[in-house]
């Protein structure tokens, strides 16, 4: 399927690995130039050089997100780089379980805060070009209880942000939907750990799945590419669970 994408210029946050990188991936095989970020170096030049095997503009850059001026720095140079931001893949995640101050602290100013501070950079840019698309990678944690109360208060809110914004940026042109995965496994994930290190955890959330396993970065990604096309263009203001089924509420 032609997803109408090539030519377009998309950052994707939290891109050297897992879900993020899939996303990055799965947009430079449609055609899309792309710009990437991770605090990682190692693995963020590795998947940059995987991007450019698909024959597209590649701009990486190792950053903290939860830095504001650093953000800021990155989504600047991938502008200039690029020439534009028609796609924003807010997908950085924390991944911190804790309950302490602090837990809620990286939970909020890198899960949350770094996803609206990198919209409200690019909605101008988007707007000035008379279209754009943005994502949020949520979880199905925020849709549910059950999880670490930190990460998924930010999860949940990364929805109803992500549903405001529609309404408001619609008359622009630009579309606004968030992905929550269920359990994904990638090698050096969480789930991948768990395997090695707490099976009793693991096993359970295997046996949440009606579909007898749990998803793929890949599977993520391709929706995600699905999501911010042309093809998707009457889709905005949605949550959509990719999860095998994991969650369970009509809602």
């Amino acid at each position: 399927m032609n997803l109408e994408l090539k030519g377009k210029n998309a950052v994707v946050t939290g891109a050297s690995k897992g879900i993020g990188k899939s996303i990055a991936l799965a947009l430079a095989r449609e055609g899309v130039n792309v710009a990437i970020c991770a605090r990682g170096k190692e693995a963020l030049d590795a998947t940059k050089q995987e991007i450019y095997k698909e024959g597209v503009i590649v701009y990486e850059r190792v950053c903290d997100v939860g830095n504001l001026e650093t953000l800021s720095e990155f989504l600047e140079n991938a502008r200039v780089k690029l020439g534009s931001v028609d796609i924003l893949v807010n997908n950085v995640s924390a991944l911190n379980f804790g309950d302490e101050n602090r837990d809620w602290e990286a939970s909020l100013n890198i899960d949350l805060m770094a996803s609206v501070r990198a919209t409200k950079q690019v909605v101008p840019w988007m707007k000035e070009s008379g279209n754009g698309s943005i994502l949020y990678i949520s979880s199905i944690s925020g849709l549910e209880s059950g999880s670490p109360a930190s990460y998924a208060a930010v999860k949940a809110a990364l929805i109803s942000y992500s549903k405001t914004m529609a309404v408001q940026l619609a008359p622009h042109n630009i579309r606004v939907n968030t992905i929550a995965p269920g359990s994904i496994e990638f090698e050096g994930g969480l789930w991948d750990y768990m395997k090695q290190n707490n099976k009793a955890l693991y096993n359970m959330a295997l046996n949440s799945v009606p579909s007898g396993r749990l998803g793929t970065p890949d599977e993520i990604g391709k929706v995600a590419a699905f999501i911010v096309s042309p093809c998707a263009s009457w889709i905005t203001g949605a949550c959509l669970s990719v999860d095998g089924g994991q969650h369970r509420s009509n809602l």
